[in-house]
């Protein structure tokens, strides 16, 4: 499987012509190879472990954010990235750069040996060997696919094991039976080590209560043991032992109140003293996390949104539940009366039918658009995925003319950017301004 990513470093670059498989879900290879290396995730600070379909990513920036706000260094492993690789591995809270980034890979490919391996699995193990030598108080930990065989599932004991909503994604991979999708992301739960659950459907609830039962593992779920919501334009999280009223979620939309309430309960399941209701309040309001709802107010296109007096919005969520969640806060927006237009990419092996049909209520103009990635889907293919979910469309030969038409189209809309992360990498990457840091 292509990565979809676009070569903006040479460490990727050698990266895809050496390992051009990005993904195959084993965990022998990454466990020899960890061998060879001196085992360097038995050398780690305490890690607290994400799996989960959507909100993921959001949950990690939670994660890091409160603890930072404590006063704590916190290594993060996340993907993909967006613009420059980098962004995948944070050391004690400052991306690893790129000098440090070829010499960890020079090594862990020494070990390698040239045997089998994948894309994924080498930047997991440099990026565990940056970890264990670099010193910090919390690894924040995402799974890349699935959980079970993912080559982040390898840490004996983590302090918390984190299960964000699960939904159908990646079915070339997974499958299409919710249960088994979630048997794949309760893989990363370990023995006597605490869970802790995003809502979940049915189907996936008891799949990871299954698990959780078989090893014993303490288990709590947001809905069941705390909760959190946002009211009066305040965050709230009930916890069995506490009630916080905290400040909004910097991330924008009803959804990420709900990872925020996740990262909560994991940073106290892991229980560090230093996590106290002020280091959460401040870590709520601080959280950064791109392309999820963000709005565009610099580089060629925040730019272009000003001139138009009117605002633009760039999310990378690609599945129908994703979908669902971005299209409540779209709603949240035009409640003052002005319309919506979405501009659209999407990736071929993607339900991108699914995808639209959850905006289908706000009646957006859609303009669909090619953009660069091996696996995008044409502005066509697009297109014809959103009428076939019953909305308007017109097709633009460009993502800079899409974003041009949309925000100038009737009734100065609220404009999002969406479809895929790899679309929004390309428009953040159009200006050192909107780089992630």
């Amino acid at each position: 499987m292509s990565d979809h990513l676009r070569a903006h470093d040479a460490a990727l670059e050698r990266l895809r012509g050496l390992h051009p498989i990005k993904i195959d879900l084993s965990l022998g290879r990454i466990e020899r190879l960890l061998e060879a290396l001196g085992r360097p995730q038995d050398r780690l600070p305490p890690v607290i472990h994400v799996a989960g379909t959507n909100g993921k990513g959001s949950t990690c920036a939670f994660l890091r954010s409160i603890a930072e706000a404590a006063g704590l260094s916190v290594h993060v492993l996340t993907s993909p990235h967006l613009v420059r690789f980098v962004e995948r591995i944070r050391l004690a809270g400052t991306l690893i750069t790129d000098e440090q980034l070829a010499e960890v890979l020079g090594r862990v490919e020494a070990a390698n040996a040239s045997r089998p391996i994948t894309f994924f699995e080498i930047v997991t193990a440099a990026a565990l060997v940056a970890f264990a030598e670099t010193p910090a108080d919390l690894l924040v930990l995402e799974v890349g696919l699935g959980g079970r065989f993912d080559a982040t599932n390898v840490i004996a004991r983590p302090a918390v094991s984190v299960i964000a909503p699960v939904d159908y994604d990646h079915r070339e991979f997974l499958g299409d039976d919710l249960g088994g999708i979630a048997r794949e992301k309760a893989g990363i739960i370990k023995a006597g080590c605490p869970v802790v659950s995003a809502r979940q459907a049915e189907a996936a609830e008891d799949v990871i209560v299954r698990e959780a039962t078989k090893l014993r593992a303490p288990l709590t779920f947001m809905g069941q043991s705390f909760d959190a919501w946002e009211e009066g334009g305040r965050l709230l999280y009930q916890g069995e032992d506490r009630l916080l009223d905290l400040p909004p979620p910097s991330l924008a939309g009803v959804h990420q109140g709900h990872n925020a309430g996740l990262a909560i309960a994991a940073l106290l399941a892991w229980g560090d003293p230093r996590i106290d209701e002020d280091a959460i309040a401040r870590g709520v309001a601080s959280a950064s996390w791109p392309a999820r709802m963000q709005r565009l107010t610099t580089g060629p296109y925040g730019e272009m949104a000003r001139a138009q007096g009117s605002d633009l919005w760039l999310d990378g969520g690609h599945n129908p539940h994703g979908a669902r969640a971005v299209a409540q806060t779209l709603a949240d927006l035009a409640r003052d009366g002005r319309p919506v237009a979405l501009v659209a990419g999407t990736l071929a092996n993607k339900d991108a039918v699914g995808f639209f049909v959850a905006f289908k209520d706000l009646d957006p103009l859609v303009f669909a658009t090619g953009f660069d990635a091996d696996a995008a889907a044409s502005a066509d293919q697009t297109a014809s995925a959103a009428k076939t979910a019953g909305l308007r469309v017109e097709i633009a030969d460009s993502l800079a003319n899409a974003i041009r038409r949309a925000l100038q189209s009737e009734g100065a809309p609220h404009v999002l950017i969406c479809g895929s992360l790899y679309m929004a990498g390309e428009v953040l990457a159009a200006s050192e301004q909107t780089w992630p840091t």
